[in-house]
C-alpha cells in the first residue's frame, strides 16, 4: 500500500495547507482514503497509477451504505485522484465514468419562532444561584442568542474571538469555511445579551485569553459542549424534536426568507459559496407561506 498511502498523505497535507479545510472534514475524508487503500491493497493494487475504474466500480459495488454516504465517499476518491492528474502521477482519473448517486433533497427542518423563545428562556433560567451556574445561564443565553440572531456554524461560534465582535457597528466577524471571515449582523437583543455576557466574562477569575465563548478559565467551549447545552434546552423548554445548533441556522435562514430577506443576502450572511445551497431555504420558507394560506384563506 506504500505508494496509495504516501499519496493520500500528500493529498491530505494538500487539503490541509492549500485548501485550508477544517479538521473535521479532513478526518472525514482521510478515513474514506484508508478504505480506498485497503480495498486497492486486498486487490494486489499498490501503485496509484494501476488504479482502474473496474477498482474503483467495485469499491462502490461492495460499500453498503446510504446513498449520501456513497456520494461522499466518490466525492473523495474523486477530488483524490483529480490531484494525481495534476501532479502528472496518472494520466487520467479513474472515477470521471462513474456517476455519482442520485439524492433526495431533504429539506432542512426549522424551529417555529415561538419554539426559539421558549429555546432562549429555558437558558436565562440557572439551576441554582451559585455563581457558576448563573455564569452558565448568562453564557448560554447569549450563545443561543447569537446562533440565531447571526445563523453562525457551531464551529463558528466556538471560534469566535472577543476582538471579533465589533459593537459599534452591530456585527460579528466569524472565520467561516475556507477559513474566510465575513461580516454578520447581530440583532439588538442578542447585542444586549453580549454585553452581559461580557460584563459577566471580564468580571470572572482566571479567564485572560481572547475565546469569546469559555468554560473554565480560559478553556473555550467544544463543539461538543455547544450540541449538548442545545439539547439540554431544547428538553427544558418542552420541544419534543431533536434539536442541533445547526437548526437554530436553519431557523435564521427560513425566518428571514419568511420575512422578506432577499437570496443573496442570506446567502452572503450564512458565508455559502454556492448560492443553490441557499435556495435550499427558499423551499422550506415557502411551505410556510402555503401553509399560512391554508390556514386563513376563505377557499383554502
Amino acid at each position: 500500500m506504500g505508494d496509495v498511502s504516501t499519496w493520500i498523505d500528500a493529498y491530505l497535507d494538500h487539503l490541509r495547507v492549500e485548501r485550508a479545510l477544517s479538521p473535521a472534514t479532513l478526518e472525514a475524508y482521510g478515513a474514506d482514503l484508508a478504505r480506498l487503500a485497503r480495498h486497492l491493497d486486498e486487490r494486489g493494487v499498490s501503485s496509484v497509477a494501476d488504479v482502474s475504474p473496474v477498482d474503483v466500480s467495485a469499491l462502490m459495488a461492495a460499500t453498503k451504505v446510504s446513498a449520501k454516504s456513497v456520494a461522499r465517499h466518490l466525492s473523495a476518491m474523486r477530488g483524490f485522484f483529480k490531484f494525481l492528474v495534476r501532479e502528472r502521477e496518472i494520466a487520467r482519473d479513474p472515477t470521471e465514468l462513474i456517476d455519482r448517486p442520485k439524492l433526495a433533497r431533504r429539506l432542512p427542518k426549522v424551529l417555529g419562532q415561538a419554539e426559539v423563545l421558549r429555546l432562549i428562556e429555558a437558558a436565562t433560567r440557572p439551576p441554582s444561584k451559585a455563581p457558576a451556574a448563573v455564569f452558565r445561564a448568562i453564557r448560554d443565553r447569549a450563545m443561543l442568542m447569537l446562533l440565531y440572531s447571526s445563523g453562525l456554524r457551531v464551529s463558528e461560534i466556538v471560534g469566535l474571538r472577543v476582538q471579533d465582535v465589533d459593537r459599534a457597528r452591530g456585527v460579528v466577524s466569524p472565520l467561516g469555511k475556507g477559513h474566510k471571515r465575513r461580516l454578520v449582523p447581530v440583532a439588538q437583543p442578542a447585542l444586549v445579551a453580549l454585553d452581559v455576557y461580557l460584563e459577566a466574562r471580564a468580571a470572572r477569575r482566571g479567564v485572560r485569553g481572547d475565546t469569546l465563548f469559555v468554560a473554565r478559565g480560559d478553556k473555550g467551549l467544544t463543539r461538543q459542549a455547544v450540541f449538548k447545552y442545545v439539547r439540554k434546552y431544547a428538553a427544558a423548554a418542552g420541544i419534543p424534536r431533536a434539536i442541533s445548533p445547526h437548526k437554530l441556522r436553519h431557523s435564521f435562514a427560513t425566518h428571514l426568507l419568511t420575512g422578506g430577506a432577499d437570496l443573496r443576502s442570506v446567502q452572503a450572511m450564512l458565508g455559502h459559496a454556492d448560492i443553490t445551497t441557499t435556495e435550499i431555504y427558499t423551499h422550506v420558507a415557502y411551505d410556510h407561506v402555503r401553509a399560512a394560506h391554508a390556514r386563513a384563506h376563505p377557499r383554502a
